[in-house]
């Protein structure tokens, strides 16, 4: 299948993109109380769960070096395009956007059900199965935004997709002022500048704040999910809440950086 998308349609998406990222501007209040608990739950907190913080650093760290056990493989592509004969990124990037899209949002209501089902199990248990918690629904994080980086087109096996991912993860934890500061990065993310992608990897080398900044992220809403029973109820809703935050975060980004391509390969002009 050959791409249709016209230049006109192409840059009225990326204005809605755009409209998105402005629409991320800043922190409700609640978010930005929602990260104090953890400032004093790291004075009590039981040391098995210090060390399953411990095991994020640790395979956050991997993951951006090798990949290590999170990597998803490209084999997967017919599953996300059952109606097209697409066997390979080459075939992906060929694709109508609006294709892609599709696909993406098939991936994230699945995506979004094994968070429920994640939290609901990890949350009946209250305190004494939370600290497996976090470990889990990060690791369903970055699959999902591999995934999604699949449906586009992007390798996620390339160290820089990766790096690509973690700055994703980065985004939703960011504040205002990260916010801004990432997105300028990523939209230079592409530009074959050495300068340029010094800064976007030394920015990355921060990765430990990048595991913390997701933890405080989480906040209040994980305090719910300790009480035993009831965690269950709260869990299912969290992390399905942070799979859609992190889907839909992957999907408006890669989507922003395929428009962009085309729009910079077109032979017209860009408007």
């Amino acid at each position: 299948m050959q791409v249709t998308d016209s230049k006109q349609w192409l840059t009225e998406e990326l204005k809605k993109v755009e409209v998105w990222e402005k629409d991320q501007s800043d922190l409700w209040f609640w978010e930005k109380l929602g990260r104090l608990p953890f400032k004093f739950i790291d004075k009590w907190t039981p040391t098995f769960i210090q060390n399953k913080i411990g095991t994020l650093l640790d395979e956050l760290g991997q993951y951006i070096q090798s990949g290590g056990s999170y990597l998803s493989s490209s084999s997967k592509i017919p599953s996300y395009y059952p109606k097209l004969e697409v066997q390979t990124l080459e075939d992906v990037k060929q694709l109508p956007i609006s294709k892609m899209d599709n696909a993406v949002e098939g991936l994230t209501k699945n995506r979004k059900k094994i968070a429920t089902l994640q939290g609901a199990s990890t949350g009946i248990g209250g305190i004494f199965t939370f600290s497996i918690d976090i470990p889990l629904l990060l690791g369903l994080q970055i699959k999902t935004l591999q995934d999604i980086a699949i449906c586009y087109g992007y390798d996620p096996n390339d160290k820089k997709e990766r790096l690509f991912i973690v700055k994703c993860l980065q985004f939703i934890s960011a504040d205002i002022v990260g916010k801004q500061t990432i997105l300028t990065q990523l939209s230079m993310f592409d530009i074959q500048d050495e300068a340029v992608n010094r800064e976007v990897i030394s920015e990355v080398q921060g990765w430990r704040e990048v595991v913390f900044a997701y933890r405080d992220q989480l906040g209040w809403k994980k305090l719910f999910q300790m009480i035993p029973i009831a965690g269950l109820v709260f869990g299912a809703f969290i992390n399905r809440s942070a799979v859609n935050d992190i889907a839909e975060a992957g999907m408006m980004l890669y989507r922003k950086r395929r428009i962009v391509e085309r729009l910079g390969n077109s032979a017209d002009p860009i408007i």
